[in-house]
């Protein structure tokens, strides 16, 4: 029989090895996994954590192993390239940081071994991702074991998959479930042992055969339906040699049925079942991406409760045992891998394996919908090449799984006619419009355009929105970083995008804050913060809340600005939400008022002065919190860039008068505005109606009219490579400021 022995304990570790020793040094550190270098240097900002090539090992006794006739290492996450060596002896190289690869290790093992793997998380031009908006953490970091087999037994070797593929399909109040099995060295005699247990244990369906297919009926069936009923079956299957158990493998599925509509959006088992949720990155705060399962568990906790009902897991395959709580919890997700940003002529190879081994791991759980071919990799346009990938994963995620979809997430600056938006069966676009560029209100008319353009391509948005760290403002503006902007910010895009039934899904870029080394904003370098929760999990922004109003079905309130104590004005605004019908507001215990709001939102002029106790009611739920009356503006709640060559507040804005703190919009409606845009334009070198090799279509315009003057000369001066210094600032903003608005 099958045993699974874990070796995470105790692996010597160095960096910057690239050669395996013939014995473990002593001056190398001890560690356990899960296992990564970068869960310091690469959350701290200044893209400099250190990418290259690491080595562990471990000793290895023979003894110590279970009894068997094979042995095979598995590895359920090494990023990003790795090198198993046994006894000085390399036995495999692998390409891809987030997926399982296993060898097999029987003929090199000793009595006592030396076990060591080199991983690599370098930059290179054929391994994705090499840019991106997240640190690539390198690691051991998931599990490590070594399966302990018969010789003959349920395969190991195929793309770490689990030797077995369960393919239900419902036909009325019954499914038929389609079951393969994949067996190395099958001996004359063999039999196959199928077994099919309800969710108490109990066997709803049993066939014995000498064939590795079979087709088995589950009758009346309970179908898996999302949130609503996240209902589980597990298929067993035991290879049998006369009585005797030689291997047994098993693996939960669900019964469903599923549809995208570009009319209706997403129907489950015929049902209208709409898509809200958001995106998930895998790393928190001082653990980078080695999690364990408390951390796992503590996310799904955390979106089970905003109320979300999908998951998109960006930007590549995560830990199997998350997409096992999905299934469990009820979520219907998008899964990915990690061809993103830039398309790499020598990487189309890794692009292929990376998506066969993302199918084949997880072709048996209910909870995934579509798989995702790549995420803004049209952000440089669409050549042939690129196409041609796009074509070839295409067909390979059709051919390999008859049962699911294909999906690619543009970039806003695809074009609406991109060819290659014609390639997977539904398109999802990344929109920051009330962010980076344009204004809230463009997003729902974008998708009209599209959806009127292009009926019959299936529509949705898998990112959107904005960054909020603890800076707080009564005056919320895009692009200061406050709490406050980020809950109006969502506070409109749920209005917008929730209304509007032919979305197919909407994603909230992101559930969680994350890890990007390379980021300089929001005043804590090394983060992007459009997180409803902070890194590391203890915080729930205002924004989350408003989620759970509109999404969860547990009654709550909720009183946004409890870390904005300290105000200025008389009388300040004071935002509520909650899912129930009324809420009431009371300061310092009496009512102030009561009122309604079906969009969720509820709020409340309240006067300010002295200290303020303020409690939230609705219905038998409760919330607290209490402001202060100050002469002055806190100078804690406000943005300081760290590194920032100009902050805002620097400026100087004389009334009437055009500043960098003006909208692109406002300067380029005045002539001597627009004369001199054009001016610095073309002092960074672009071509005539293009920016930073952009095409200045509409819609880039929209957005780049959004921005403040300095915001847009800050990012693009670092894209384009010409950064301004503050004196340059300070001289573009003396000319505005000769400017009337």
């Amino acid at each position: 029989m099958r045993t699974i022995y874990n070796i995470n304990h105790k692996w010597a570790f160095a960096k910057a090895i690239c050669r395996v020793p013939a014995q473990i040094p002593e001056n190398w550190h001890w560690v356990n996994l899960p296992h990564t270098w970068n869960a310091i240097d690469g959350q701290d900002g200044d893209n400099d954590y250190f990418r290259g090539t690491c080595c562990y090992a471990k000793k290895l006794s023979k003894a110590e192993l279970p009894q068997a006739d094979r042995y095979f290492l598995e590895i359920n996450g090494a990023n990003a390239s790795a090198d198993v060596y046994l006894n000085g002896r390399c036995l495999c190289h692998h390409d891809g940081g987030y997926s399982t690869f296993r060898v097999e290790i029987t003929r090199e093992l000793a009595q006592e071994n030396l076990l060591a793997v080199l991983v690599d998380n370098a930059a290179n031009d054929r391994v994705y991702p090499q840019m991106a908006d997240f640190t690539f953490y390198g690691g051991l970091y998931r599990d490590v074991n070594i399966l302990c087999v018969s010789d003959s037994h349920f395969d190991l070797s195929h793309y770490g998959g689990p030797g077995l593929q369960v393919t239900p399909t419902v036909e009325g109040s019954n499914a038929h479930v389609a079951v393969e099995a994949f067996v190395t060295n099958a001996k004359a005699g063999q039999r196959l042992k199928y077994s099919i247990l309800d969710a108490a244990g109990k066997i709803v369906a049993q066939v014995i055969t000498g064939q590795t297919k079979a087709d088995m009926l589950l009758e009346n069936v309970r179908l898996w339906h999302g949130r609503k009923d996240p209902y589980l079956y597990t298929l067993q299957a035991q290879l049998l040699e006369g009585e005797q158990v030689t291997d047994q493998v098993s693996v939960r599925f669900g019964c469903r049925s599923f549809a995208i509509d570009p009319q209706r959006g997403f129907l489950l088992n015929g049902e209208a079942y709409p898509l809200r949720g958001v995106s998930r990155h895998q790393d928190r705060w001082g653990v980078g991406n080695a999690l364990l399962a408390a951390h796992h568990q503590e996310d799904m906790a955390l979106i089970c409760e905003l109320g979300a009902t999908t998951i998109r897991l960006a930007h590549y395959q995560h830990d199997q045992y998350f997409y096992d709580l999905c299934d469990r919890e009820g979520m219907v997700v998008w899964a990915e891998i990690p061809y993103i940003s830039k398309h790499m002529a020598a990487g189309r190879e890794n692009t292929i394996s990376q998506m066969k081994e993302l199918i084949i791991q997880n072709y048996h759980h209910p909870s995934i919908v579509v798989w995702g071919l790549s995420n803004e990799i049209g952000i440089g346009g669409s050549g042939q090449d690129l196409l041609a990938n796009h074509r070839i994963l295409n067909d390979l995620c059709h051919e390999m799984d008859k049962t699911r979809l294909t999906a690619v997430a543009a970039v806003s600056m695809c074009k609406m006619d991109d060819p290659y938006l014609q390639i997977p069966d539904v398109v999802s676009y990344n929109h920051y419009f009330g962010w980076y560029g344009g204004q809230t209100d463009m997003n729902g008319p974008w998708f009209d355009k599209f959806h009127a353009m292009h009926p019959q391509i299936p529509i949705g948005c898998s990112e959107y929105g904005c960054e909020a760290l603890n800076w707080h403002t009564s005056h919320p503006m895009q692009g200061d970083y406050t709490e406050e902007y980020q809950a109006y910010y969502h506070e409109e895009l749920i209005k917008q995008l929730f209304t509007r039934p032919y979305l197919w899904a909407t994603h909230v870029w992101n559930m969680f804050d994350f890890g990007a080394d390379a980021r300089a904003e929001g005043g804590e370098n090394g983060q992007n913060h459009k997180g409803l929760v902070t890194f590391d999990r203890s915080y729930k922004k205002d924004a989350f809340y408003a989620y759970k109003a509109w999404l969860s079905e547990e009654p709550f309130v909720h009183l946004c600005g409890k870390r904005y104590v300290d105000r200025v004005e008389d009388v300040t605004r004071i935002t509520v939400y909650s899912n129930q019908p009324q809420v009431e507001l009371y300061a310092n215990g009496a009512l102030l008022d009561k009122k309604q709001a079906e969009d969720h939102f509820f709020y409340f002029d309240v006067p300010n002065a002295g200290q303020t106790r303020l409690e939230a009611v609705a219905g038998n739920c409760r919330d607290e919190s209490f402001i202060r009356k100050v002469a002055e503006p806190n100078p804690a709640y406000r943005l300081v860039e760290k590194g920032a060559v100009l902050n805002w507040f620097d400026v100087e804005a004389p009334a009437g008068f055009l500043s960098l703190n003006d909208k692109v919009g406002d300067v380029l409606s005045t002539r001597e505005g627009a004369a001199l845009f054009g001016a610095w334009m073309a002092g960074l070198g672009g071509a005539s109606g293009q920016m930073m090799g952009f095409d200045m279509t509409p819609e880039m315009m929209d957005m780049m009219n959004g921005f403040t003057v300095l915001r847009l000369l800050t990012l693009m001066g670092g894209m384009a490579d010409a950064k301004f210094t503050k004196q340059q600032l300070l001289d573009i903003n003396a000319q505005l400021n000769r400017i009337p608005k």
